[in-house]
């Protein structure tokens, strides 16, 4: 199969992001390129698949799609008129169910299109090919086959997920193993991390989390190998990326980092504090999709208006990260110089009776902008308001602080106890990860029938339980409890403790001390410091590579001075790094001030990090984090992006034999 030659690799020219080239593959690389000479109309049909078009409206926005002259968007499986004038570009994925249904359309006198552009999201096997070719009356109406390779999901700038939301009940359910799904979930999950590569064009080097005891008599169960089957089904993948895809790097561009979800089981419940975590997890969203309530135009009841949080909401892209103290305080601030320094907006507060001619004028002139820029201030200034509320009505700032004194070793069983005696009427939601949290650090403590007395006095039930008893299946056997994949030393005055304090930046916002797991051993991988034992290679690297870190620059810079510079303290405090902006006339921040002050032309090599069984917005700030201190590219990619109450209900579902996440509606 023929893989167009893109000049949007990541390796010369300018600089694109990870999202960026994924975009601008689909709309250039496919959309734009898929014209025939002779065709009097430039408008297309583009036929996709559940899959793909997951894919593309992930990656684009419907006008991104319009403006390449496609007309009309359809499914490939459902009933669809012939257009012979128009010919069609179909975005799908290399099955055979697939490539019948497009030769049905296609054969034949009559053809449903005049021409059909061919792209399969993942290879396509041989035998689909050759049936293809086979057809003699198909053949000359094709104007391109191709593999695409473009089969992930982008979440966020820097994030994708391989769309497995039942990636803990395959792979680390009860007697999972032995049932065909544990193998199908590895087998799409690597062939999807796979098309991540080769769309980018980048060779990785493919580290794995190896599992403990493979040197000794421990058994090591199937669930504590899946990083190292994952890592050798995409190293597998990559490999005959090098024959296959024209100018596909020959030797490593970039380093992948390969960790299931027992490397760190607090990060998925404890309480994020930073607005965007906040969001998902104590507002009733659906995706990033928010439903505010407006004043109705015509004097009546309020009316509904759906608001999207993402990248193109500057107030969002700037908060998202941000504490939720120091982004109400922010909206504040923005809301304030906003209405001191608009025209419109101070026009507005005037006596109608005092306004001028001119005063007229220039707040109709004004006013369209004004409107845009205050319906997004007034948004956030809501939102902000509503979790702000939900903190105080629940306590969460009392629990918030017992969840972190717990992970860093300043509190323990007695304070645990007392919590739960003094809030009785907390929900069980926050007291189940409260216990969850409490497991992690406490195993012991859960121990025979101590667990029944703890449940019996946070008043849980015991289907609330069976989130905490299975949070073994993923831990997997007890040679692997460690407190992230590094051993960590502690005074007698903190026998327990899952997180040691960063010190080195001072504290602005409290309960911003929690830090994932992956923060340090991202750093670590960037120093070349991590435990080789531990964390393994498919590609181990030459003692000439290994000097160096192997982490030189494909960009522009062979060494990596610009990641070292000014000290640096691998047990830095964890605090709100997040410079503000500055603010523009209207209250508002560019969003060129939004990159970070980042040079992109320096950037060293990418990093990226997968998790198997679900990742957190936590982690993915990380990412963003460590993207500017490490002035590399980090992305992280998951089976799912899991939100707390989400990832309480499926861990709820591994002891469960015939209920699955299909069935409950989350």
């Amino acid at each position: 199969m023929s893989f167009s030659d893109s000049e949007l690799s990541s390796h010369g020219g300018d600089y694109k992001t990870f999202r960026q080239i994924s975009r601008d593959r689909l709309l250039h690389e496919m959309l734009r390129s898929s014209k025939s000479d002779d065709s009097r109309s430039s408008w297309k049909v583009l036929i996709m698949d559940k899959v793909t078009v997951k894919v593309m409206s992930m990656s684009c926005k419907m006008a991104d799609i319009t403006d390449q002259d496609v007309s009309l968007v359809e499914d490939l499986f459902r009933r669809r008129q012939p257009m012979p004038s128009m010919d069609a570009i179909y975005f799908i994925q290399p099955t055979k169910e697939n490539v019948v249904m497009f030769l049905s359309d296609m054969s034949g006198r009559e053809p449903l299109y005049k021409k059909a552009y061919v792209y399969f999201s993942s290879p396509i096997p041989k035998d689909l090919v050759a049936r293809i070719k086979n057809d003699t009356s198909v053949l000359p109406r094709i104007g391109a086959l191709r593999e695409m390779n473009l089969e992930y999901f982008p979440i966020d700038t820097q994030g994708f997920i391989t769309d497995h939301e039942r990636a803990l009940e395959d792979l680390y359910g009860e007697n999972a193993e032995s049932s065909r799904r544990f193998d199908d979930c590895l087998k799409v999950m690597a062939s999807r991390i796979a098309t991540v590569f080769a769309s980018l064009k980048e060779f990785p080097f493919v580290r794995y989390r190896a599992a403990k005891g493979l040197d000794s008599s421990t058994v090591v169960s199937p669930r504590e190998l899946l990083p190292t089957k994952l890592a050798a089904a995409i190293w597998n993948s990559i490999t005959t990326y090098k024959t296959s895809i024209p100018n596909f790097p020959q030797t490593e561009t970039c380093e992948l980092l390969i960790l299931d979800r027992s490397v760190d089981q607090i990060a998925p419940v404890i309480h994020e504090w930073t607005y965007d975590s906040m969001c998902h997890d104590l507002l009733d969203l659906d995706g990033n999709k928010y439903l505010s309530e407006v004043p109705s135009k015509s004097g009546g009841q309020p009316e509904k208006k759906e608001a999207i949080l993402e990248d193109h909401d500057p107030v969002w892209l700037e908060l998202r990260h941000a504490h939720i103290a120091d982004a109400s305080e922010r909206l504040h601030e923005k809301m304030t110089n906003f209405v001191s320094k608009n025209k419109a907006a101070q026009l507005q507060q005037r006596d109608s009776s005092e306004l001028s001619t001119r005063d007229l004028q220039k707040m109709v002139q004004a006013l369209p902008q004004y409107n845009e820029q205050m319906e997004k201030l007034t948004l956030h200034v809501e939102i902000a308001g509503k979790i702000n509320k939900i903190i105080r009505d629940m306590g969460l700032r009392e629990l918030g602080q017992l969840e972190q004194d717990l992970v860093f070793g300043d509190a323990g069983t007695k304070e645990v106890i007392s919590f739960f005696r003094a809030n009785q009427v907390a929900s069980s939601e926050n007291k189940l990860r409260l216990m969850m949290i409490y497991a992690s650090v406490y195993p012991e403590k859960f121990e025979g029938d101590k667990a029944a007395k703890l449940m019996q006095l946070a008043k849980l039930s015991v289907e609330d339980m069976k989130a905490v008893k299975n949070m073994k299946l993923i831990e997997g056997s007890e040679s692997r409890k460690t407190s992230g994949g590094f051993s960590l030393k502690f005074d007698s005055k903190r026998k327990h403790a899952a997180r040691k304090d960063r010190t080195g930046e001072e504290e602005t916002w409290q309960l911003f001390r929690f830090y994932p797991v992956i923060e340090e051993l991202l750093e670590k991988l960037s120093k070349g410091e991590l435990p080789k034992d531990e964390y393994q290679c498919m590609n181990e690297p030459s003692p000439s590579q290994t000097s160096n870190g192997g982490n030189g620059s494909s960009h522009g810079s062979s060494t990596r001075t610009s990641q070292s510079t000014g000290p640096h303290s691998m047990r830095s405090r964890r605090t709100a790094t997040w410079a503000r902006q500055r603010l523009s006339d209207d209250g508002y921040s560019s969003d060129s001030s939004l990159r970070n002050g980042l040079d992109f032309k320096k950037m060293g090599q990418r990093i990226f990090l997968f998790i198997i069984g679900g990742a957190t917005r936590s982690e993915l700030r990380v990412c963003h984090k460590l993207t500017s201190k490490l002035k590399r590219e980090v992305v992280l990619g998951s089976t799912s992006m899991d939100d707390p109450p989400v990832y309480l209900t499926k861990l709820k579902l591994l002891s469960e034999t015939e209920l699955s996440i299909d069935n409950i509606r989350i």
